[in-house]
């Protein structure tokens, strides 16, 4: 399976939706799209993986760098995700205390860092 991505901008928060699966093969196309965001001055970004089928941890490695990047600039990076089979992926790593989590895109874009 192949990975999608789109990007818009709500308020001063950019949404990328990804969706497919997010492996060892596909990531680095994540990595580039959220690389040329923060390059081009988006540090809050909401990243909407309701359409995710698939996370691994190359995938988990991606997020991170990302988070990185935007707090580089005391940026945010939220997630957007309701899917049980990919939160518990982000339980078992302990990530669910490095992403705020959120059940939808307007609740995220809406949230104060």
């Amino acid at each position: 399976m192949d990975l999608s991505l789109s990007t818009r901008t709500e308020g001063d928060r950019t949404v990328v939706v990804v969706g497919g699966e997010i492996d060892v093969y596909t990531a680095p196309k994540l990595r580039e799209q959220l690389i040329d965001l923060v390059s081009s001055g988006a540090y809050h970004l909401v990243v909407d993986m309701e359409n995710v089928d698939f996370l691994d941890s190359t995938g988990l490695g991606v997020l991170v760098g990302g988070l990185k990047r935007v707090r580089a600039h005391d940026g945010s990076l939220r997630l957007v995700c309701t899917q049980e089979r990919i939160l518990k992926i982000f339980r078992i790593t302990g990530l669910t205390k490095v992403f705020p989590i959120h059940t939808t895109v307007d609740e995220a874009v809406a949230a104060t860092d």
